[in-house]
């Protein structure tokens, strides 16, 4: 079960509660005071935000619910969808007196793309200015109209304010849970119009079937942070979400994992949501990609705190040590053959440097090892030997500076952030250098063959030679061969003529020879090795690169406005100066929606903007919608 909120709306608070009322620790923890259960980075305490998914389980009767609190700021959107991934349902967190904010929104679109049966908590109604029945008309016009308030809130803005679950015979109940129910039952609303009466346990039970299909959303009120409403929670997530599915239990095991952490010594523990078959300490696990693993260990979370089990089943969310190959995203068994789940690349990027010099070898590890639990962050070295890192915003930069300190010891200064490019070939690129030949100071023969490809195609690499030319002696396979090539290929193509990344090409590797003691003696020499091939192929792609030529792209987004109606000349003013092309404009209500293609370059701007632009009720969300060239000379990469 995930919990999912807007910045501040009380996610953490409530995981604090719903442990203690489980009897797992003895007293809530406090975001404010640092000493909740699930923000254990220390710019997690310091900030009182939740910036890494963490887990955390309490027991139900017989039935063991895994919690993930997940992060609210829109620059951690990623680790929130990697998260949604392998959810059974979700609390969505509301606060009473801020209402529906403009992530919940985003949240709440996220949830119902994917299907994740969500119920809603509206928290804080012992705060002054709390008013449920305005929450509950925002959700309805802004989120879902497919709502069932599931209780009466009383006493709101003080500190005795509490929740009272409406009773199974409250005819009144019983009306509006029919009316919330026959918007997606036509059987119910035909009974219903004939004077049929259903029992409320039928009642309740379709009530739980169109929770767990997406179509309705039950909803809860109360206070984390005095506990109450939150009994009455706890029985609808008992009741009303998706428990555990017993056909998957046998079989082979699968699962996902949607976190990499560090442990004590250094080594990567994955968290993993398995969702058949049981998996057991040493066993090899076939990974995404081709990697493999043996796990070491595993552990659950019992007790409040993760110990060694002798296995993982499914349904459960267990931590697994010994996978050095692990990434965030992997998948073993089925759910390596699922899709994969494609977030939208980061658009800016910024070098970052030790503030001591004789930690810079030190930062390249540590950037190695945050890479591997936030692959979007692509940490590399440019050709001057300087990290960089990709970023989706300065909060994001903010995390990995302190990661940096608090993990690593590193203190660390980022340049100014600078929006990413790419490059494409304009033409068809050809090179070859032969052996034994001025230009060619290396035992083998390379000829390439560049051409571009259809946008977002990435890099594909072909062979076109005979079998018999390739150096098999020196690989395993010809599969082996064109693994390595195509490693050599991409590390070539990561800088074009302006310093970005050449992409959306196919590479075919059109000759390939090796000096040998046989043929004419013109031609002999020493058999090579395979650092003549990883030499000599940047060589032959830079000259094939020069051959096509590349133009500068920039990234373009898709955005999706929803302001008020009041406010949305002022926005398309903004636009307009940016020369942002409009695709669609609609008005519902108060709010206006704005649909629009827009340079990256101009993002960070109109997210800064916003708020001060439409009283803070202004909605972004934004789509990676490929790259388009560059008008007049396009930027070169810092060096």
């Amino acid at each position: 079960m995930g919990i999912l909120a807007h910045v501040d709306a009380g996610k953490t608070t409530l995981t604090e509660r719903l442990l203690h009322l489980a009897g797992v620790i003895d007293e809530p923890g406090s975001v404010d005071s640092g000493t909740t259960q699930t923000d254990s980075l220390a710019l997690e305490r310091r900030r009182g935000i939740t910036i890494k998914s963490a887990v955390v389980a309490f027991t139900l009767d017989d039935l063991v619910v895994n919690v993930i609190d997940t992060p609210g700021h829109p620059d951690f959107i990623a680790e929130v969808e990697r998260v949604l991934g392998v959810l059974d349902g979700c609390v969505l967190v509301l606060s009473a007196v801020e209402g529906v904010q403009p992530q919940t929104r985003i949240l709440m679109r996220a949830l119902q793309r994917l299907g994740v049966p969500t119920l809603l908590f509206v928290n804080k109604i012992d705060r002054v200015g709390a008013d449920v029945d305005a929450v509950l008309e925002a959700v309805r016009t802004r989120l879902t109209p497919a709502i069932l308030p599931m209780g009466t809130a009383a006493g709101l803005g003080a500190r005795s304010a509490a929740f009272t679950a409406y009773a199974d015979h409250d005819r009144a109940f019983r009306e509006r849970e029919t009316v919330a129910l026959a918007e997606h039952d036509d059987a119910l609303l035909e009974a219903w119009l004939d004077g049929e009466d259903r029992t409320p346990d039928q009642l309740m039970s379709l009530v739980a079937e169109q929770t767990r299909a997406g179509d309705l959303h039950p909803v809860f009120a109360g206070s984390a942070a005095t506990g109450a409403g939150v009994p009455e929670l706890v029985a609808g997530i008992a009741r009303l979400l998706p428990g555990p599915h017993d056909e998957c239990v046998g079989g082979e095991p699968s699962g996902r994992v949607f976190k990499v952490d560090r442990g004590a010594a250094g080594e990567k523990v994955a968290y993993v949501r398995m969702f058949a078959g049981t998996l057991r300490a040493r066993q090899r696990v076939e990974l995404t990609g081709g990697r493999s693993g043996k796990v070491s260990g595993v552990e659950v979370f019992r007790d409040g705190r993760w110990t060694r089990a002798a296995e993982a089943h499914a349904g459960q969310v267990a931590r697994l040590l010994g996978l050095a190959a692990v990434r965030v995203g992997d998948g073993f068994g089925t759910s390596a053959r699922a899709e994969d789940h494609h977030f939208p690349p980061p658009t800016l990027e910024a070098s970052v440097e030790a503030c001591d010099p004789a930690q810079r070898p030190a930062l390249r590890v540590a950037l190695a090892q945050l890479a591997d639990q936030d692959p979007l962050i692509a940490a590399r070295t440019d050709e001057n030997g300087r990290p960089t890192v990709s970023l989706y915003g300065r909060v994001q930069q903010e995390v990995i500076a302190s990661t940096l300190a608090d993990e690593h010891g590193i203190e660390v200064e980022f340049s100014e952030a600078s929006v990413l490019h790419v490059e494409r070939l304009r033409r068809v690129g050809t090179s070859i250098e032969r052996f034994n030949t001025p230009t060619n100071p290396y035992w083998a023969t390379i000829g390439l063959r560049l051409a571009p490809a259809a946008p977002g195609s990435g890099v594909v690499f072909d062979l076109d030679v005979p079998l018999r030319d390739l150096p098999l002696f020196l690989f395993t396979s010809v599969e082996h061969f064109t693994a390595v090539m195509e490693r050599h290929v991409a590390r070539a193509l990561s800088r074009g003529p302006s310093g970005w990344e050449v992409t959306d090409c196919r590479v075919t590797l059109t000759e390939t020879a090796y000096a040998s003691w046989d043929g004419p003696p013109s031609q002999r020499g020493p058999l090579p090795t395979a650092l003549d091939f990883r030499k000599l192929v940047p060589v032959v792609v830079r000259q094939a690169v020069a051959d096509a030529t590349t133009q500068v792209c920039e990234p373009v987004l898709m955005v999706s406005l929803e302001v008020p109606t009041r406010d949305a000349p002022q926005l398309l003013t903004l636009l307009g100066r940016w020369g942002t092309e409009l695709t669609g404009q609609t008005s519902s209500g108060d709010l206006t929606r704005i649909d629009a293609r827009l340079l990256a370059a101009h993002l960070h701007d109109l997210q800064h903007q916003l708020p001060d632009l439409t009283g803070g009720e202004g909605v972004l969300e934004s789509r990676f919608d490929g790259y388009q060239p560059v008008r007049g000379r396009g930027p070169t990469r810092r060096r």
